[in-house]
């Protein structure tokens, strides 16, 4: 038996694919390297390079590996540049996802873990989210991810595919030293690069309806998160009934003061943070409940504050030696 999990190669989906090899489950990844990074994935693992939206190609990969089922993880995932670039986000999340169904159904694959995003409730009325919350998303992204749980929906009353989808929020820290978040709009890597560039980290904020005045929001931990992927995929894979949506959530936000202060204290660079106006369309807190994952899913929050900001530092420090020993002419 062996997965196929689409954008394995990108920071979420190397550790999703780790998560499976380390209990014995076979995974073949494909990934067009666009944010992805091949050294990400194990050298045992094969690596597939192209776009999902290359039906022929899925087609390809899914008959020569014998897949069964499919992790989909490949999209474009930065809700405030989806705003300038709808239809670029439309055609990687919505078109790619239509891609890979199609060619799961004339291949016979008929499981499906769908990445979502907490993007899909936009700004929720309620202090804690739960899967019952309404959707309202706010942003090309999110609609594009709600698209993405509507067509395994359709799909599933059509020809009878098994799926869940997960929707999560702020994924930070990393499970391996060689594998770091590269994002150019994360908050843990802009801080962390801010940090080694010897610039000041920047709150947008300040005097929302908090206990510290900055905003709240669920940060989960990408091991974690992985955790679940395989444990979705395992109950899919042995025909046990799973919920079509769940939320991987901490239950209990963080506020971005209290991140930058975890940055100081773990990284040892001392510094106060620079102040700035709100930004538009940011609510003043965002926190999940994860309990129907925990029941169905192997959810729980492994890791602390401290775990995931150490994790983030050491990998990102661990990406920095290696980019200057590639760069060293006597090395």
């Amino acid at each position: 038996m062996t997965w196929l999990v689409t954008g394995g190669a990108g920071y979420i989906g190397a550790h999703v694919v780790r998560a499976f090899g380390d209990v014995g489950l076979r995974t073949v990844v494909v990934d067009d390297l666009s944010s992805g990074h091949a050294q990400f994935v194990p050298d045992d693992v094969p690596l597939v390079r192209g776009p999902i939206g290359d039906t022929a190609l899925v087609r390809q990969v899914l008959a020569e590996h014998q897949v069964t089922g499919v992790v989909h993880v490949a999209g474009f995932k930065y809700a405030g540049v989806s705003v300038e670039r709808p239809l670029h986000t439309y055609e990687q999340n919505v078109t790619g996802t239509l891609s890979v169904l199609e060619a799961m159904a004339a291949e016979g694959v008929d499981a499906i873990v769908f990445s979502s995003s907490a993007a899909t409730y936009g700004t929720p009325h309620t202090d804690l989210v739960t899967e019952e919350t309404p959707t309202s998303p706010e942003s090309p992204y999110g609609e594009s991810k709600l698209i993405g749980e509507w067509l395994l929906r359709d799909q599933a009353r059509a020809v009878g595919l098994r799926h869940t989808s997960l929707r999560y929020f702020n994924v930070v820290g990393s499970g391996y030293p060689d594998v770091c978040d590269t994002s150019p709009h994360n908050l843990f890597p802009l801080v962390l690069d801010a940090l080694v560039a010897g610039r000041t980290p920047r709150i947008n904020g300040v005097d929302y309806d908090t206990p510290d005045g900055t905003c709240v929001r669920d940060y989960i931990h990408v091991a974690d998160l992985a955790v679940s992927h395989v444990a979705a995929a395992r109950r899919l894979e042995a025909g046990e009934p799973l919920e079509p949506v769940y939320n991987l959530g901490s239950g209990d936000g963080v506020s971005v003061r209290q991140i930058m202060t975890a940055m100081a204290d773990v990284t040892g660079i001392r510094f106060e943070p620079e102040t700035g106006p709100r930004r538009p369309g940011d609510p003043a807190r965002i926190v999940a409940s994860g309990d129907l994952a925990a029941r169905d899913l192997d959810w729980q929050m492994r890791h602390s504050l401290e775990d995931m900001v150490r994790s983030a530092w050491d990998a990102r420090r661990a990406a920095a030696d290696a980019d200057a020993e590639s760069h060293d002419p006597t090395a």
